[in-house]
């Protein structure tokens, strides 16, 4: 199991950017897939964006595509996620997720083992 802690999260104008961070424990953190998600209020949990255990496989959600970028820093079991050019429907709650030992990315959220808390997003107009 690997336990995951985000931060970054806050408040921030429509144009703004924010940086979400993800820290893992465990070993093997290069050979496990990572992924944000994000809930907004009444919504299912979607996909945002994903980045194989190498860094060299990277999957975007067509709604944050030239706006976010996702990366991963094996030496210090972090994953990213820049978010520039927000919007207020990109408000929600921004999950990190793992594939446990599996270096594969997905988009698919039933292929993600576990889960971090959460931390709020909220762009304002």
């Amino acid at each position: 199991q690997v336990q995951l802690v985000e931060s970054g999260g806050g408040l921030v104008q429509a144009g703004g950017s924010l940086r979400l961070s993800c820290a893992a424990s465990g070993r093997a953190f290069s050979a496990t897939a990572m992924g944000w998600f994000r809930q907004a209020p009444g919504k299912e949990r979607e996909f945002v964006a994903a980045i194989s255990g190498s860094g060299v496989t990277i999957y975007y959600a067509d709604s944050v595509r030239g706006r976010f970028t996702i990366s991963r820093d094996n030496a210090k079991n972090t994953v990213h996620l820049q978010m520039n050019v927000l919007k207020p429907e990109d408000t929600a709650v921004y999950y990190c997720a793992a594939r446990n030992r599996l270096p594969a990315a997905t988009t698919s959220r039933s292929q993600y083992d576990d889960w971090g808390q959460g931390t709020q997003v909220t762009v304002s107009s």
